[in-house]
């Protein structure tokens, strides 16, 4: 019965992306599922992945239009990024499979006004993270339900790869410190389904942290 918790989000990570056409950076594409519908919303984007396997299956698919997307076998923690170019960098369950302060590197991209938007896995470690995660469980039940029996009307679920899954490494605690000391003016918010949601709007000039 799958149910995809990153998928469920991207309603509420396109509303965050700034108005107008402009550059976006998808970071851990997987399959281009949102970097397509960030071209979709007129974003020129370049995705990335560390699965050569599912930058293929991502390249094949192609873009939607109107903007387009360039698809690279690549690892952020490595991979030179222009500064100050992206009006938008979103990370959807990638950002723990590397070491947090590459958001460091990922502020350097951020072009002035430029938005980060990171889709997170965190330990709880609050009494709101408890609460949150166990909320989360009967609506997962839920969800999961819904989402199989359209499954079945559709002929069943998508065959395709899978991307690579690790889990969650870092506390929410060490999250939120690691945040206001690397992205001053950052806001984390625990969501439903075991995630977090890490904003952080570039200010100004670029500058070496």
């Amino acid at each position: 019965m799958p149910f995809n918790h990153n998928h469920h989000y991207h309603p509420l990570l396109l509303g965050l992306v700034p108005p107008g056409p402009g550059t976006a950076l998808d970071v851990g594409c997987g399959s281009g599922r949102f970097a397509r519908r960030l071209a979709a919303a007129g974003m020129t984007v370049d995705a990335l992945d560390t699965s050569a396997e599912m930058v293929e299956t991502a390249g094949a698919l192609g873009s939607p239009g109107p903007g387009k997307i360039t698809y690279r076998h690549a690892d952020v923690t490595t991979e030179p990024l222009p500064e100050g170019h992206y009006d938008f960098i979103s990370c959807l369950a990638s950002l723990h499979h590397v070491p947090f302060g590459t958001v460091t590197t990922l502020r350097r991209a951020l072009a002035p006004g430029g938005v980060l938007a990171v889709l997170g896995l965190g330990r709880p470690s609050a009494p709101v993270d408890w609460g949150m995660w166990v909320a989360a469980s009967p609506v997962n039940v839920l969800a999961r339900l819904v989402v199989a029996a359209g499954d079945r009307l559709n002929g069943g679920p998508d065959p395709g790869p899978v991307a690579p899954v690790r889990d969650e490494s870092a506390s929410m605690a060490e999250i939120r410190r690691e945040s206001a000391r690397l992205l001053p003016g950052s806001r984390v918010r625990t969501l439903l389904f075991w995630r977090y949601l890490l904003t952080y709007r570039e200010q100004g000039e670029i500058h070496p942290i």
